[in-house]
């Protein structure tokens, strides 16, 4: 859906992006920006991903907590940062806060990967486990705040936070000097709202397209309604955008800049994910595939080139190995059935064959004697298969049928 942009006073300037820019010159990489053959075949134009997966800490959180911290007055300093997150913003703001020699207390809830809780521990926060989520995180976070003197250190709703965020749409139009469009995830904003800035100042030709996660989709009710909209229970993988509210600081510059929001579902942010991993060899986050998932969704409406942000690549490897599970599924790669046969010595050994045979891989096998609905001879076993795509599915169903089987349900993939 889009939506027309209305006038608001810019409370982040082009300087001020310009000048974050200087102040992280030594600290954040400039990431790479490569291009992507598949999905320019898919779009009909030039795509090239900016490989913000690839910079410290995973993220390019550490841009804009760096310019924050670094803002901050020298008796701010001396009172230490105070931030709440589940991954991303917490390392930034741990490494951030670690080379700037400001001591961070980083609140993250207790459900958090370990991964992301090393990791934050390894750049030099002290780090509390508060909460089962975010918001009851936030509020410790706050409280220790006022407790302590410490600065809150908001991850997406605060100017310095979002110029900094902004230096990846001067590195695009560095790179991509003919950029026509530009894709980037959303949450609460501050990513979006910085390009938008730093583009839209010196290409206002530029399309920005912001991508949404459809059960996190804060900004289409919010820029209908003209101010923040709480979305209750926000709710997908994609945890790096699940935000149940926009920032007021960059919901005000998104309303004004930002062409169109689109949304995306957990199919397509799952199926991204897998292509940028099997066919751009890069490791990354659902919410920073969410640009990839938007492409992938087929409107058009991309103009050339187009440059999709790959925001993040911090994913816990259970969940990648669940997402990816999810994502051969979405894609007709993946297939599982429950089959009825005959229960005799090597009655199992001869259904493999056929699978065999139809050059379908064995995942997992689970096999049932003994339930009320089996008649006294008979056995069901369920399947769960890796195949090359939907033809591929139905040609193994049509095997299995004609070597005698009965199948009794196809499955619904229910690793996510």
């Amino acid at each position: 859906m889009s939506y027309g942009m209305a006038g608001s006073l810019r409370s982040v300037t082009l300087d001020d992006v310009r000048g974050a820019q200087k102040m992280l010159s030594g600290v954040a990489r400039v990431t790479a920006m490569e291009g992507s053959r598949h999905l320019s075949r898919q779009v009909g134009a030039p795509v090239h991903l900016k490989c913000e997966n690839l910079q410290r800490t995973g993220s390019f959180k550490l841009r804009g907590a760096y310019v924050r911290i670094a803002g901050l007055l020298p008796e701010e300093r001396a009172a230490g940062v105070v931030a709440a997150s589940a991954g991303n913003h917490a390392q930034g703001v741990a490494l951030a806060s670690a080379l700037l020699g400001v001591h961070s207390t980083v609140f993250m809830p207790k459900g958090a990967p370990l991964p992301k809780i090393s990791a934050t521990r390894e750049y030099g926060a002290e780090v509390r486990l508060h909460g089962q989520v975010v918001d009851e995180t936030l509020a410790a976070a706050q409280e220790y705040a006022a407790e302590t003197g410490a600065v809150f250190i908001h991850p997406f709703d605060h100017p310095d936070v979002i110029a900094g965020q902004g230096t990846v749409g001067l590195e695009i139009l560095e790179q991509c000097p003919e950029v026509g469009t530009i894709v980037v995830g959303m949450g609460g904003g501050g990513l979006a709202a910085g390009i938008a800035v730093a583009v839209k100042s010196l290409r206002p030709d530029v399309r920005i397209i912001g991508v949404q996660a459809e059960g996190a989709a804060a900004y289409p009710p919010s820029l209908s309604a003209g101010r923040p909209v709480t979305v209750p229970h926000p709710a997908t993988m994609a945890d790096g955008i699940k935000v149940g509210t926009p920032g007021n600081v960059p919901f005000e510059l998104v309303r004004e800049l930002v062409d169109e929001v689109r949304t995306v579902g957990e199919d397509q942010l799952s199926a991204a994910l897998l292509l940028c991993l099997e066919r751009a060899k890069l490791v990354v986050e659902p919410a920073g595939a969410s640009p990839v998932a938007a492409l992938l969704d087929g409107r058009g409406d991309f103009r050339g080139p187009v440059v999709a942000v790959l925001s993040g690549g911090n994913v816990d490897p259970v969940l990648m190995q669940r997402v990816l599970r999810h994502g051969m599924a979405a894609q007709g790669r993946y297939l599982a059935v429950r089959l009825r046969l005959t229960d005799r010595p090597g009655a199992l050994a001869t259904l493999l064959a056929v699978l065999s045979e139809a050059d379908a891989n064995v995942l997992d096998v689970s096999h049932i004697r003994t339930d009320p609905r089996l008649g006294l001879t008979e056995a069901e076993v369920e399947l769960h298969l890796e195949t090359k795509g939907p033809e591929h599915c139905t040609e193994v169903v049509r095997a299995l049928s004609t070597a005698g089987y009965q199948v009794v349900e196809r499955l619904p993939d229910t690793s996510v």
